[in-house]
């Protein structure tokens, strides 16, 4: 990611080896939520990097299934709601 702050290095205008190193590294998409709307039908759906879950031992694949269900559920649920009270909201003119 880009930050605000330049990286340092010597008077001479050379990088130091840490920011060097920086310049070379990846974002990876580790763990995705969607949430999709159709009309009032909400769905979220969620998926994992295959190392990471290839990674995983069955007993850690499953806690991460159980608490992504409960993550899918809490933002399915709130986004339903926003629509809800979005839905409710009478229109007016600005």
């Amino acid at each position: 990611m880009a930050g605000s702050t330049p990286p340092s290095g010597d008077p001479n205008g050379n990088l130091s080896q840490a920011a060097d190193a920086e310049s070379h590294t990846k974002d990876v998409e580790l763990l995705r939520v969607l949430v999709t709307r159709k009309g009032t039908q909400v769905d979220v759906q969620w998926a994992i990097h295959p190392q990471l879950k290839h990674d995983l031992l069955p007993r850690e694949w499953q806690e991460v299934t159980d608490l992504m269900a409960k993550v899918t559920g809490i933002v399915g649920t709130r986004f339903s709601q926003v629509l809800k009270q979005a839905d409710s909201e009478a229109p007016s003119n600005a």
